[in-house]
Protein backbone atom coordinates (compact mmCIF):
# COMPACT_ATOMS: atom_id res chain seq x y z
CA UNK A 1 0.00 0.00 0.00
CA UNK A 2 0.97 3.37 -1.00
CA UNK A 3 1.44 6.20 1.27
CA UNK A 4 -1.47 7.95 -1.52
CA UNK A 5 -3.64 4.75 -0.94
CA UNK A 6 -3.09 4.43 3.10
CA UNK A 7 -4.34 8.68 2.73
CA UNK A 8 -7.10 7.58 0.63
CA UNK A 9 -8.27 4.77 2.69
CA UNK A 10 -7.97 7.06 5.82
CA UNK A 11 -10.38 9.25 4.24
CA UNK A 12 -12.79 6.89 3.43
CA UNK A 13 -12.50 5.35 7.24
CA UNK A 14 -11.59 2.02 5.51
CA UNK A 15 -8.32 1.85 7.60
CA UNK A 16 -8.25 4.28 11.27
CA UNK A 17 -5.63 2.50 12.96
CA UNK A 18 -1.76 2.03 12.20
CA UNK A 19 0.41 -0.07 13.83
CA UNK A 20 3.59 1.94 14.01
CA UNK A 21 6.60 -0.97 14.31
CA UNK A 22 10.17 -0.99 15.09
CA UNK A 23 12.04 -4.80 15.04
CA UNK A 24 13.84 -5.69 18.64
CA UNK A 25 16.52 -7.57 19.53
CA UNK A 26 14.49 -10.78 19.29
CA UNK A 27 13.12 -9.84 16.27
CA UNK A 28 9.84 -8.78 17.38
CA UNK A 29 7.42 -6.18 17.20
CA UNK A 30 7.30 -3.19 19.17
CA UNK A 31 5.40 0.01 19.04
CA UNK A 32 2.14 1.68 19.08
CA UNK A 33 -1.30 2.12 17.58
CA UNK A 34 -1.86 5.58 15.99
CA UNK A 35 -5.66 6.60 14.93
CA UNK A 36 -5.13 6.47 11.64
CA UNK A 37 -5.62 10.65 11.32
CA UNK A 38 -3.15 11.43 13.94
CA UNK A 39 -0.37 9.40 12.20
CA UNK A 40 -0.40 11.35 8.66
CA UNK A 41 0.78 14.32 11.42
CA UNK A 42 3.83 11.75 12.47
CA UNK A 43 3.70 9.63 9.25
CA UNK A 44 6.73 11.76 7.28
CA UNK A 45 8.61 12.90 10.43
CA UNK A 46 8.66 10.54 13.30
CA UNK A 47 7.90 9.30 16.96
CA UNK A 48 10.01 7.95 19.63
CA UNK A 49 10.57 5.15 21.68
CA UNK A 50 11.55 4.47 25.04
CA UNK A 51 15.71 3.14 23.95
CA UNK A 52 15.58 0.26 26.56
CA UNK A 53 14.07 -1.38 23.72
CA UNK A 54 17.23 -2.42 22.12
CA UNK A 55 18.35 -3.53 25.64
CA UNK A 56 16.22 -5.96 27.35
CA UNK A 57 15.30 -9.32 26.89
CA UNK A 58 12.81 -12.07 26.01
CA UNK A 59 10.56 -11.22 29.37
CA UNK A 60 10.83 -6.90 28.85
CA UNK A 61 13.18 -6.92 31.65
CA UNK A 62 15.89 -3.97 31.95
CA UNK A 63 19.27 -5.81 32.82
CA UNK A 64 22.64 -3.69 33.50
CA UNK A 65 25.93 -3.69 31.49
CA UNK A 66 24.76 -2.33 28.37
CA UNK A 67 26.92 0.65 27.37
CA UNK A 68 23.56 2.00 24.83
CA UNK A 69 21.05 2.85 27.86
CA UNK A 70 20.67 1.99 31.54
CA UNK A 71 19.51 3.63 34.72
CA UNK A 72 22.42 5.89 35.22
CA UNK A 73 21.86 7.51 31.55
CA UNK A 74 18.10 7.41 32.58
CA UNK A 75 16.69 5.02 29.89
CA UNK A 76 16.03 7.89 27.27
CA UNK A 77 14.27 8.48 23.50
CA UNK A 78 15.01 6.56 20.30
CA UNK A 79 13.35 8.02 17.10
CA UNK A 80 10.96 5.71 15.35
CA UNK A 81 11.34 7.37 11.78
CA UNK A 82 8.56 5.23 9.55
CA UNK A 83 9.54 3.46 6.36
CA UNK A 84 6.68 4.52 4.24
CA UNK A 85 7.80 1.78 1.37
CA UNK A 86 6.56 -0.53 4.32
CA UNK A 87 2.97 0.60 4.33
CA UNK A 88 0.93 -2.69 4.33
CA UNK A 89 -3.11 -3.36 5.50
CA UNK A 90 -3.05 -6.43 8.44
CA UNK A 91 -6.29 -7.98 7.32
CA UNK A 92 -6.82 -9.84 10.15
CA UNK A 93 -7.30 -6.60 11.87
CA UNK A 94 -10.40 -4.91 11.61
CA UNK A 95 -9.43 -0.85 9.77
CA UNK A 96 -5.63 -1.43 10.82
CA UNK A 97 -2.55 -0.80 8.88
CA UNK A 98 1.44 -1.02 9.76
CA UNK A 99 4.26 0.38 9.10
CA UNK A 100 7.95 -0.45 9.84
CA UNK A 101 10.47 1.89 11.45
CA UNK A 102 14.25 2.57 11.38
CA UNK A 103 15.36 3.64 14.87
CA UNK A 104 17.24 6.87 14.94
CA UNK A 105 19.52 7.85 17.17
CA UNK A 106 17.18 11.24 19.20
CA UNK A 107 20.51 13.19 19.72
CA UNK A 108 23.16 12.32 16.93
CA UNK A 109 20.10 12.07 14.56
CA UNK A 110 22.45 9.60 13.22
CA UNK A 111 20.66 5.15 12.84
CA UNK A 112 21.32 3.63 16.07
CA UNK A 113 23.78 1.13 14.96
CA UNK A 114 22.88 -2.27 16.99
CA UNK A 115 19.77 -1.49 15.36
CA UNK A 116 18.85 -5.04 13.70
CA UNK A 117 17.25 -3.65 10.85
CA UNK A 118 20.45 -1.09 10.45
CA UNK A 119 22.86 -3.80 11.07
CA UNK A 120 21.31 -5.48 7.84
CA UNK A 121 21.39 -2.96 5.81
CA UNK A 122 24.28 -2.27 6.34
CA UNK A 123 25.50 -5.22 4.94
CA UNK A 124 23.32 -4.74 1.74
CA UNK A 125 25.05 -1.47 1.44
CA UNK A 126 29.08 -3.11 1.62
CA UNK A 127 27.25 -5.89 -0.87
CA UNK A 128 25.64 -2.99 -3.10
CA UNK A 129 29.32 -0.98 -2.84
CA UNK A 130 30.78 -4.60 -4.97
CA UNK A 131 28.10 -4.41 -7.26
CA UNK A 132 25.86 -7.30 -5.88
CA UNK A 133 22.22 -7.48 -4.17
CA UNK A 134 21.63 -9.92 -1.87
CA UNK A 135 18.44 -12.55 -2.14
CA UNK A 136 17.31 -14.43 0.54
CA UNK A 137 14.13 -16.40 1.49
CA UNK A 138 13.57 -18.12 4.58
CA UNK A 139 11.47 -21.41 5.92
CA UNK A 140 9.43 -20.90 8.76
CA UNK A 141 8.97 -23.91 10.39
CA UNK A 142 6.70 -23.35 14.05
CA UNK A 143 4.40 -25.70 16.38
CA UNK A 144 0.42 -25.25 16.96
CA UNK A 145 -1.22 -26.09 20.15
CA UNK A 146 -4.37 -26.67 21.40
CA UNK A 147 -5.57 -23.71 23.52
CA UNK A 148 -4.22 -19.94 23.59
CA UNK A 149 -1.24 -19.13 24.68
CA UNK A 150 -3.00 -17.18 27.91
CA UNK A 151 -4.68 -20.45 28.50
CA UNK A 152 -1.33 -22.43 28.05
CA UNK A 153 0.46 -19.88 30.77
CA UNK A 154 -2.09 -20.52 32.90
CA UNK A 155 -2.04 -24.01 32.89
CA UNK A 156 1.76 -23.71 33.70
CA UNK A 157 2.41 -24.84 30.43
CA UNK A 158 2.32 -28.20 30.94
CA UNK A 159 0.43 -31.13 29.54
CA UNK A 160 0.62 -29.06 26.35
CA UNK A 161 -1.19 -30.50 23.44
CA UNK A 162 -0.26 -30.17 19.51
CA UNK A 163 -2.75 -29.43 17.41
CA UNK A 164 -2.80 -33.08 15.87
CA UNK A 165 -1.52 -36.38 17.01
CA UNK A 166 0.77 -37.24 14.92
CA UNK A 167 3.90 -36.89 12.50
CA UNK A 168 2.15 -34.39 9.53
CA UNK A 169 5.00 -34.13 7.06
CA UNK A 170 3.66 -33.53 3.63
CA UNK A 171 0.31 -35.23 5.14
CA UNK A 172 -2.77 -33.47 3.39
CA UNK A 173 -5.27 -35.25 5.15
CA UNK A 174 -3.98 -33.97 8.60
CA UNK A 175 -3.06 -30.45 7.86
CA UNK A 176 -6.80 -30.52 6.34
CA UNK A 177 -7.76 -30.26 10.02
CA UNK A 178 -5.62 -27.38 10.52
CA UNK A 179 -7.09 -25.15 7.92
CA UNK A 180 -8.79 -23.06 9.64
CA UNK A 181 -5.85 -21.70 11.14
CA UNK A 182 -3.27 -22.15 8.21
CA UNK A 183 -5.97 -21.06 5.22
CA UNK A 184 -6.28 -17.54 7.17
CA UNK A 185 -2.26 -17.19 7.47
CA UNK A 186 -1.84 -17.97 3.58
CA UNK A 187 -4.29 -16.07 2.61
CA UNK A 188 -3.85 -12.55 5.28
CA UNK A 189 0.31 -12.48 4.54
CA UNK A 190 -0.88 -12.87 0.18
CA UNK A 191 -3.27 -9.59 0.97
CA UNK A 192 -0.72 -7.38 3.40
CA UNK A 193 1.83 -7.96 -0.16
CA UNK A 194 4.00 -10.62 1.84
CA UNK A 195 4.78 -13.28 -1.65
CA UNK A 196 3.42 -16.70 0.79
CA UNK A 197 3.84 -19.62 -1.63
CA UNK A 198 2.61 -22.31 0.53
CA UNK A 199 2.33 -24.15 3.61
CA UNK A 200 3.01 -28.02 4.90
CA UNK A 201 2.86 -30.29 7.38
CA UNK A 202 6.18 -30.47 8.94
CA UNK A 203 8.48 -33.96 10.68
CA UNK A 204 5.97 -33.74 13.99
CA UNK A 205 2.87 -33.65 15.36
CA UNK A 206 1.51 -30.36 15.33
CA UNK A 207 4.09 -28.45 13.36
CA UNK A 208 4.04 -26.37 10.50
CA UNK A 209 6.25 -24.40 7.45
CA UNK A 210 5.19 -21.55 5.93
CA UNK A 211 7.09 -20.82 2.46
CA UNK A 212 7.99 -17.64 1.20
CA UNK A 213 9.10 -16.34 -1.54
CA UNK A 214 12.67 -14.78 -2.24
CA UNK A 215 13.02 -10.78 -2.37
CA UNK A 216 16.03 -8.52 -1.65
CA UNK A 217 17.50 -9.12 1.54
CA UNK A 218 15.76 -6.44 3.64
CA UNK A 219 12.19 -6.98 2.23
CA UNK A 220 13.17 -11.05 2.98
CA UNK A 221 13.59 -10.26 6.62
CA UNK A 222 10.61 -8.01 6.88
CA UNK A 223 8.51 -10.69 5.51
CA UNK A 224 9.79 -13.42 7.83
CA UNK A 225 8.92 -11.18 10.83
CA UNK A 226 5.63 -9.56 9.48
CA UNK A 227 5.03 -13.39 9.20
CA UNK A 228 5.96 -14.72 12.42
CA UNK A 229 3.84 -12.09 14.16
CA UNK A 230 0.98 -13.16 11.82
CA UNK A 231 1.14 -16.70 12.67
CA UNK A 232 0.72 -16.18 16.60
CA UNK A 233 -2.55 -13.41 16.50
CA UNK A 234 -4.18 -15.56 13.65
CA UNK A 235 -3.72 -18.34 15.71
CA UNK A 236 -4.62 -16.99 18.76
CA UNK A 237 -7.73 -15.41 16.85
CA UNK A 238 -8.87 -19.36 16.62
CA UNK A 239 -8.24 -20.54 19.89
CA UNK A 240 -4.76 -21.61 19.00
CA UNK A 241 -1.31 -21.20 20.24
CA UNK A 242 1.96 -21.03 18.21
CA UNK A 243 5.27 -21.51 19.12
CA UNK A 244 8.66 -20.73 17.19
CA UNK A 245 10.91 -22.09 20.63
CA UNK A 246 14.10 -24.07 18.58
CA UNK A 247 13.14 -26.77 20.71
CA UNK A 248 10.02 -27.30 22.72
CA UNK A 249 10.34 -30.45 23.78
CA UNK A 250 12.96 -32.72 24.44
CA UNK A 251 11.32 -36.22 22.42
CA UNK A 252 10.23 -33.69 19.63
CA UNK A 253 12.05 -32.59 16.95
CA UNK A 254 13.28 -28.59 16.50
CA UNK A 255 11.96 -26.04 14.76
CA UNK A 256 14.43 -24.59 11.90
CA UNK A 257 14.19 -21.10 10.15
CA UNK A 258 16.81 -21.90 7.19
CA UNK A 259 17.86 -18.91 5.04
CA UNK A 260 18.58 -19.64 1.22
CA UNK A 261 21.26 -17.10 -0.13
CA UNK A 262 22.18 -15.83 -3.52
CA UNK A 263 23.72 -12.64 -4.67
CA UNK A 264 22.60 -11.05 -8.28
CA UNK A 265 24.37 -8.85 -10.73
CA UNK A 266 22.62 -6.61 -13.28
CA UNK A 267 19.10 -8.48 -12.66
CA UNK A 268 20.83 -12.07 -12.82
CA UNK A 269 22.13 -14.86 -10.59
CA UNK A 270 25.81 -13.91 -9.73
CA UNK A 271 26.08 -17.52 -8.04
CA UNK A 272 24.97 -19.17 -11.63
CA UNK A 273 28.06 -19.77 -14.14
CA UNK A 274 27.00 -22.81 -16.58
CA UNK A 275 30.73 -23.49 -17.27
CA UNK A 276 31.42 -24.36 -13.69
CA UNK A 277 30.53 -28.16 -12.17
CA UNK A 278 27.53 -27.69 -10.44
CA UNK A 279 26.61 -24.63 -12.24
CA UNK A 280 28.13 -23.18 -9.52
CA UNK A 281 30.58 -19.39 -10.35
CA UNK A 282 33.66 -18.91 -8.85
CA UNK A 283 32.37 -15.76 -6.62
CA UNK A 284 29.99 -18.39 -4.82
CA UNK A 285 32.86 -20.73 -3.76
CA UNK A 286 34.31 -17.98 -2.02
CA UNK A 287 31.08 -16.41 -0.60
CA UNK A 288 30.47 -20.28 0.80
CA UNK A 289 33.55 -20.71 1.65
CA UNK A 290 33.35 -17.50 4.03
CA UNK A 291 29.79 -18.91 5.69
CA UNK A 292 31.92 -21.79 6.31
CA UNK A 293 35.16 -20.55 7.80
CA UNK A 294 33.16 -17.78 10.13
CA UNK A 295 30.42 -19.79 10.97
CA UNK A 296 31.28 -20.30 15.16
CA UNK A 297 31.69 -16.32 14.92
CA UNK A 298 28.44 -15.55 13.85
CA UNK A 299 25.98 -18.91 15.26
CA UNK A 300 24.94 -16.63 17.68
CA UNK A 301 23.25 -14.18 15.87
CA UNK A 302 21.33 -17.84 14.62
CA UNK A 303 21.11 -19.60 17.78
CA UNK A 304 20.44 -16.60 20.45
CA UNK A 305 18.96 -18.54 23.08
CA UNK A 306 20.05 -21.47 25.79
CA UNK A 307 17.03 -23.38 24.73
CA UNK A 308 18.74 -22.60 20.79
CA UNK A 309 21.52 -25.32 20.92
CA UNK A 310 19.56 -28.46 21.71
CA UNK A 311 18.34 -28.53 18.81
CA UNK A 312 21.77 -29.47 16.98
CA UNK A 313 21.44 -33.26 17.66
CA UNK A 314 22.33 -36.06 15.53
CA UNK A 315 20.00 -37.65 13.09
CA UNK A 316 17.19 -34.91 13.43
CA UNK A 317 17.92 -32.33 10.41
CA UNK A 318 19.57 -30.04 12.45
CA UNK A 319 23.08 -29.70 11.72
CA UNK A 320 25.82 -30.35 14.00
CA UNK A 321 29.15 -29.88 11.78
CA UNK A 322 29.98 -26.64 9.16
CA UNK A 323 30.02 -28.57 6.22
CA UNK A 324 28.82 -28.02 2.76
CA UNK A 325 26.87 -31.09 0.67
CA UNK A 326 25.15 -31.04 -2.87
CA UNK A 327 21.10 -31.56 -1.46
CA UNK A 328 21.97 -33.34 1.67
CA UNK A 329 20.34 -32.31 4.54
CA UNK A 330 22.51 -33.37 6.76
CA UNK A 331 24.84 -30.41 6.18
CA UNK A 332 24.83 -26.64 8.31
CA UNK A 333 24.64 -25.59 4.42
CA UNK A 334 22.89 -27.37 1.25
CA UNK A 335 23.76 -26.87 -2.22
CA UNK A 336 19.99 -26.06 -4.28
CA UNK A 337 19.22 -25.78 -7.37
CA UNK A 338 22.38 -27.51 -8.59
CA UNK A 339 23.15 -27.34 -12.39
CA UNK A 340 20.11 -24.42 -12.93
CA UNK A 341 20.03 -20.64 -12.89
CA UNK A 342 18.63 -21.14 -9.39
CA UNK A 343 21.83 -22.60 -7.98
CA UNK A 344 22.01 -20.98 -4.26
CA UNK A 345 23.18 -21.69 -1.14
CA UNK A 346 20.96 -22.84 2.31
CA UNK A 347 21.97 -22.05 5.74
CA UNK A 348 20.41 -24.71 8.08
CA UNK A 349 22.07 -23.74 11.02
CA UNK A 350 19.47 -20.56 11.73
CA UNK A 351 16.68 -22.04 14.62
CA UNK A 352 12.75 -20.65 14.42
CA UNK A 353 14.01 -18.04 17.19
CA UNK A 354 16.38 -16.58 14.97
CA UNK A 355 16.06 -12.66 14.31
CA UNK A 356 16.36 -12.64 10.86
CA UNK A 357 17.53 -9.43 10.62
CA UNK A 358 20.51 -10.35 12.67
CA UNK A 359 21.22 -13.90 10.83
CA UNK A 360 21.15 -12.57 7.31
CA UNK A 361 23.45 -9.80 8.17
CA UNK A 362 25.66 -11.93 9.79
CA UNK A 363 25.24 -14.60 7.08
CA UNK A 364 25.93 -11.74 4.71
CA UNK A 365 29.15 -10.30 6.44
CA UNK A 366 30.57 -13.99 6.66
CA UNK A 367 30.05 -14.13 3.38
CA UNK A 368 31.57 -11.04 1.28
CA UNK A 369 34.46 -11.89 3.77
CA UNK A 370 35.25 -14.77 1.96
CA UNK A 371 35.16 -12.71 -1.42
CA UNK A 372 36.94 -9.87 -0.43
CA UNK A 373 39.22 -12.85 0.96
CA UNK A 374 39.23 -15.17 -1.87
CA UNK A 375 38.35 -17.87 0.31
CA UNK A 376 38.81 -21.48 -1.39
CA UNK A 377 35.71 -23.50 -1.06
CA UNK A 378 36.76 -27.43 0.43
CA UNK A 379 35.33 -30.46 -1.34
CA UNK A 380 31.68 -31.18 -0.79
CA UNK A 381 31.06 -33.80 1.29
CA UNK A 382 29.37 -36.90 0.24
CA UNK A 383 27.42 -38.88 2.82
CA UNK A 384 26.64 -38.50 6.34
CA UNK A 385 27.35 -35.31 8.03
CA UNK A 386 27.11 -36.49 11.30
CA UNK A 387 29.65 -38.69 11.13
CA UNK A 388 32.05 -36.83 9.82
CA UNK A 389 35.11 -36.48 12.45
CA UNK A 390 37.29 -33.63 10.94
CA UNK A 391 35.14 -30.99 10.12
CA UNK A 392 33.84 -27.75 11.99
CA UNK A 393 31.94 -28.23 14.67
CA UNK A 394 28.36 -25.82 15.43
CA UNK A 395 29.08 -24.45 18.84
CA UNK A 396 27.28 -26.91 21.17
CA UNK A 397 25.93 -24.01 23.81
CA UNK A 398 25.08 -20.56 24.22
CA UNK A 399 28.21 -19.75 25.74
CA UNK A 400 30.69 -21.22 23.45
CA UNK A 401 28.34 -19.22 20.67
CA UNK A 402 29.12 -15.78 22.88
CA UNK A 403 33.32 -16.01 23.34
CA UNK A 404 33.34 -17.06 19.25
CA UNK A 405 31.37 -14.09 18.52
CA UNK A 406 33.36 -11.94 21.19
CA UNK A 407 36.74 -13.09 19.26
CA UNK A 408 35.44 -12.46 16.01
CA UNK A 409 37.14 -9.66 13.93
CA UNK A 410 35.19 -10.04 11.49
CA UNK A 411 32.55 -9.45 13.06
CA UNK A 412 33.96 -6.06 15.31
CA UNK A 413 34.73 -4.98 11.35
CA UNK A 414 31.61 -5.54 9.66
CA UNK A 415 29.11 -4.38 12.82
CA UNK A 416 31.90 -2.31 14.91
CA UNK A 417 33.01 -3.74 18.29
CA UNK A 418 30.73 -1.89 20.02
CA UNK A 419 27.80 -3.50 18.61
CA UNK A 420 29.26 -7.31 19.17
CA UNK A 421 29.66 -6.11 22.84
CA UNK A 422 25.95 -5.26 22.79
CA UNK A 423 25.05 -8.35 21.73
CA UNK A 424 27.61 -10.09 23.81
CA UNK A 425 25.98 -8.60 26.94
CA UNK A 426 22.50 -10.15 25.32
CA UNK A 427 23.72 -13.79 25.46
CA UNK A 428 25.52 -12.88 29.19
CA UNK A 429 22.01 -11.75 30.46
CA UNK A 430 20.44 -14.90 29.04
CA UNK A 431 22.93 -17.22 30.46
CA UNK A 432 22.66 -15.47 33.76
CA UNK A 433 19.47 -15.61 34.31
CA UNK A 434 18.99 -19.33 33.22
CA UNK A 435 22.06 -19.63 35.73
CA UNK A 436 19.77 -18.58 38.92
CA UNK A 437 17.00 -20.97 38.00
CA UNK A 438 16.18 -24.52 39.45
CA UNK A 439 14.31 -26.18 36.76
CA UNK A 440 11.97 -29.02 36.74
CA UNK A 441 14.74 -31.46 35.44
CA UNK A 442 17.01 -30.77 38.87
CA UNK A 443 13.95 -31.11 41.23
CA UNK A 444 12.39 -34.46 39.45
CA UNK A 445 15.96 -35.73 39.64
CA UNK A 446 17.63 -34.69 42.95
CA UNK A 447 14.55 -34.19 45.33
CA UNK A 448 15.03 -37.67 46.77
CA UNK A 449 18.15 -38.92 45.54
CA UNK A 450 20.86 -36.27 45.81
Amino acid sequence: MTFEELKTQIASGAIDTVLTCMIDMQGRLMGKRFHAEAFLDIAEDETHCCNYLLATDLVMSTPEGYKSTSWEQGYGDYVMKPDLSTIRPTPWLEGTAMVLCDIIDHHTHKPVPHAPRQMLKNQIARATAMGLTPVMATELEFFLFQGTHDQIGAEGFREMKTISRYNEDYHIFQTSKEEHIMRPIRNHLRAMGVPVEGSKGEAEAGQEELNIKYAEALACADHHTIAKHAVKEIAHQNGAAATFMSKWHHDRVGSAAHVHQSLWKDGTNAFYDADRPLAKSELMDHYMAGLIAYASDYTYFMAPYINSYKRFAKGTFAPTRTVWSVDNRTAAFRLCGDGTKGVRVECRIPGADMNPYLAQAAMLAAGLKGIEEKLSLSDALKGDAYEVADAGEIPSTLRDAREALIASDMLKEAFGEDVITHYARAAEVEIEDYDRIVTDYEIRRNFERA
